[in-house]
């Protein structure tokens, strides 16, 4: 082999590329499903939920089940005290006839799918921009000190819920709590622990009813202008 074949060989063997992975996220969440003791139970639809689930699965024609498995799993979570063991996941795919490794995809990959016991009442505290600017750090750790013994909530810290014109606000289990004050919040918890239900929405303090702005119904600063406003006189 002459030198220069040599060069050339070398140079497109460097040249091949190569297959790149990047370590796994470090997460406080179950990354690597096993079949630990609480998981190994069976687990299946209630008389309730087994109705639900013909009724979702319905919707989808045959050959496309697999489009069901996030509200089944969403279905298997909350009947399972709001969160998945390795049995509901397994039962979800078996039920839908679709790999399991399918089910494993889509509940690793969605934050609202809970890997690991929580509490009866889920608390996740918005702390991205709008809610920053507004208290929502302040609001995270105000949440997580009042409950931090209360093993009746579980308090995380997430991103954007989408009610960023009421920050700061937090999602308890399906329910919205927003423009909230630190006070506004432990009565929230206290009225939680208390048994009672909270009013969900815009807090009283902030005078308002959705999402309109502070000052009223209306953004404008003056009657907007008649028909014909700076239109050409000649059309």
């Amino acid at each position: 082999m002459s030198l220069s074949r040599g060069f050339n060989l070398v140079r497109s063997l460097t040249s091949v590329r190569r297959l790149t992975t990047s370590t796994p996220r470090l997460s406080d969440k179950l990354f690597v499903h096993r079949n630990t003791d609480p998981d190994v139970d069976k687990f299946e639809w209630n008389a309730e939920n087994k109705k639900k689930a013909e009724e979702i699965t319905s919707i989808y024609p045959e050959g496309h089940k697999a489009g069901a498995i996030m509200p089944l799993l969403d279905l298997a979570q909350r009947q399972h005290d709001n969160w998945l063991p390795l049995k509901a996941m397994n039962f979800v795919a078996d039920y839908l006839k679709v790999p399991r490794m399918r089910v494993y995809e889509v509940a690793t990959f969605y934050t609202m799918y809970n890997r690991q016991p929580v509490g009866k009442y889920f608390v996740q505290v918005c702390t991205t921009t709008p809610c920053m600017l507004r208290g929502g750090d302040d609001l995270f750790h105000h949440v997580k000190e009042i409950c931090k013994d209360d093993k009746l909530f579980t308090v995380i810290e997430v991103e954007c819920l989408g009610a960023c014109v009421n920050a700061p606000m937090l999602q308890i289990n399906d329910d919205y709590y927003e423009d909230l004050t630190l006070d506004e919040a432990t009565q929230i918890i206290n009225d939680l622990r208390a048994g009672k239900k909270p009013k969900i929405g815009p807090a009283a303090s902030s005078g308002r009813q959705n999402c309109e702005p502070k000052g009223g119904l209306t953004s404008l600063t003056s009657p907007p202008p008649g028909p014909g406003f700076k239109v050409r006189p000649d059309l």
